[in-house]
């Protein structure tokens, strides 16, 4: 077992998890989905029928890559609800979307697309 000096233990990149978080929540839908689902579980047809433009097959791939990511889980009687990962990201992501109401103005004018 090598110890945390020695310099052949490969270094963990400090910056990958918050990237791979990043890039997973940065797909298109993926934080509306979250946020759909933050109050409470929703059925499939309940939450595409919340998302406005999403097609339904763009709802079910991003679906099943938040389940397989941990985040939300499909419950025995079909509906989807956030798991402990889930919820831990929706306080998480209330900061985020608090500085963007907030900002909302000023991040418009950026040209920046808006699609939570």
């Amino acid at each position: 077992m090598r110890s945390a000096r020695d310099p052949e233990t490969p270094r963990r990149d400090p910056a990958a998890a918050p990237t791979q978080a990043m890039e997973l929540l940065g797909q298109r839908w993926m934080l509306r989905v979250i946020w759909e689902l933050e109050p409470g579980p929703l059925g499939f047809l309940e939450l595409r029928r919340r998302m406005d433009n999403c097609s339904s097959s763009m709802l079910s791939v991003r679906l099943q890559t938040l389940q397989t990511a941990g985040i939300i889980v499909k419950r025995p009687d079909k509906s989807y609800e956030l798991t402990y990962p889930g919820v831990e990201l929706g306080r998480a992501l209330e900061r985020l979307w608090v500085w963007a109401d907030r900002w909302h103005d000023t991040i418009a004018g950026t040209g920046a697309e808006g699609s939570a």
